[in-house]
């Protein structure tokens, strides 16, 4: 219970701080938005596809999960800039929880980035996206998955090269191969068979498969299932060890 009321006073802490910054939530817009508006017109020519809503339904699920992987893994700079200005050093001598301090951080992201994807859904409908709400929210639940999954990898690697010149490197070679084998730009069914069997080791890659199942109306499908497994057990196990590892390095 102490757990629960501590995570949501960070989440409302943390949520309030972004709030204060709108222009901070408009630029993190920018980038989709751009993709949605400019990519989609390539990926219809390129999978043959008769409409624009039959390229976004392909699309979307690849933007939802770029969005919650870069974003995710670009989270650990938000987390080392709070323990150089002290706010971290602060709350510990508070009775709040140690795991606290991160999960609300990591909700606050989860927030964000549905935020985001609701926004690039309503104008991917403007242009012609058909799905379910019900289908959408499913979508969510594993775009959130891939947000926790994301920012607890991203907390990781910031606490274990607490070095703002080097985690950017150490960033971009995780994200690149992970988002190319997720299917993100070119969806992986026109990639060469060995991309494909190596994305199976992908959880992101799952996460995206699951999503285009669900906007397609396949909310029972086998890789729906799957995905939701596979990120929900990683997620888990992810943020466990994030908070083991935050709870040690704060000591």
């Amino acid at each position: 219970m102490k757990l629960a009321r501590d995570t949501w006073l960070i989440f409302q802490y943390e949520t309030a701080q972004l709030l204060r910054n709108p222009s901070t939530i408009a630029i993190t817009l920018i980038q989709p938005i751009t993709y949605l508006l400019l990519f989609a017109p390539f990926l219809k020519a390129v999978m043959g596809v008769s409409s624009y809503g039959g390229a976004y339904q392909i699309y979307v699920p690849s933007l939802f999960c770029a969005m919650g992987l870069f974003s995710g893994l670009f989270a650990g700079f938000a987390l080392l800039a709070a323990m150089r200005q002290g706010v971290i050093t602060r709350c510990r001598v508070t009775p709040l929880s140690r795991v606290a301090l991160l999960l609300g951080r990591v909700f606050m992201y989860v927030l964000l980035i549905g935020f985001q994807a609701l926004v690039v859904t309503l104008a991917a409908l403007i242009f012609g996206l058909r799905v379910q709400p019900a289908n959408l929210l499913f979508a969510l639940v594993l775009l959130s998955l891939m947000v926790v999954l994301g920012v607890s990898i991203s907390y990781d690697l910031a606490l274990l090269v607490p070095n703002e010149n080097s985690l950017p490197t150490l960033i971009n070679s995780v994200a690149q191969p992970l988002s190319l084998l997720a299917g993100v730009l070119i969806p992986l069914s026109v990639a060469p068979l060995w991309v494909r069997d190596v994305s199976l080791w992908n959880p992101f890659a799952w996460g995206t498969r699951g999503m285009r199942a669900v906007m397609a109306g396949q909310l029972g499908t086998q890789v729906v299932w799957q995905a939701s497994l596979i990120l929900a057990v990683l997620a888990v196990v992810a943020v466990v060890f994030s908070s083991r590892l935050f709870s040690r390095e704060i000591a």
